[in-house]
């Protein structure tokens, strides 16, 4: 039985595609959607593992947090500000260290798909593929993230202080609990980050599949569109 026939169902009124999707085995769907998980993962976290791969890229920069933000401008005003550009730079080169840390769990979620897991990625919505590793794989990169993180906001005095402050405020609910800890909120952000470079991959390959240079992207993904 084709992994699809639910779906080559409600497409009757299509035979173009029905045509398409039929000449499509198991293997080959299976193939294709890890193919193309395996092109988003190493494609998002080489982008980002480099130099400037968050701090250069405004999609994924992590900016000061709320609150440290508004103190940000205050302090600017006296050409005070120091401190807090040298903690963008902290926050987002932690970031690029930990982000390799996503590699083989990502790699690794790949090989558990199951059968259900393929058809929920070709067949559902255009972020279906970064559904899967964030719902798959979020939680474990966050927990991998968040020693290397520690160790690179450690070295800035601001961070200690902020923890502190913030803390508090958050106990009064003037500061969002997620971010009253800043190892916790960059970690949080460096994960988005990731995630973001990963659905950018993923709209390219369902965009253009032939583009990608792969014969069994080409082959599964060309049928879906």
């Amino acid at each position: 039985m084709r992994i699809l026939w639910l779906v080559l169902t409600l497409l009757l009124a299509a035979p173009a595609w029905a045509q398409d999707w039929s000449s499509i085995t198991n293997q080959q769907a299976s193939q294709g959607a890890k193919e193309a998980l395996v092109r988003g993962a190493e494609a998002a976290v080489s982008a980002l593992a480099k130099p400037d791969g968050y701090l250069g890229n405004p999609s994924v920069k992590i900016p000061l947090p709320p609150s440290l933000a508004q103190v940000d401008q205050v302090l600017g005003r006296f050409g005070m500000n120091k401190m807090t550009d040298e903690l963008i730079v902290r926050m987002n080169r932690a970031a690029e260290m930990a982000v390799t840390e996503a590699r083989p769990i990502l790699l690794d979620s790949i090989r558990k798909m199951s059968v259900a897991d393929i058809k929920n990625v070709l067949t559902g919505p255009d972020d279906s593929l970064t559904r899967y590793f964030r719902q798959s794989s979020g939680q474990l990169i966050a927990q991998r993230f968040l020693p290397k993180v520690k160790a690179a906001t450690a070295q800035v005095q601001l961070a200690d202080v902020y923890n502190q402050y913030a803390g508090q405020a958050a106990q009064f609910g003037l500061v969002k609990q997620e971010d009253a800890n800043l190892d916790q909120f960059v970690t949080n952000k460096a994960v988005d980050g990731l995630f973001f470079m990963i659905a950018e991959q993923e709209r390219a390959i369902r965009a253009d599949p032939l583009g990608q240079g792969s014969r069994i992207l080409k082959t599964v993904f060309g049928a879906l569109k």
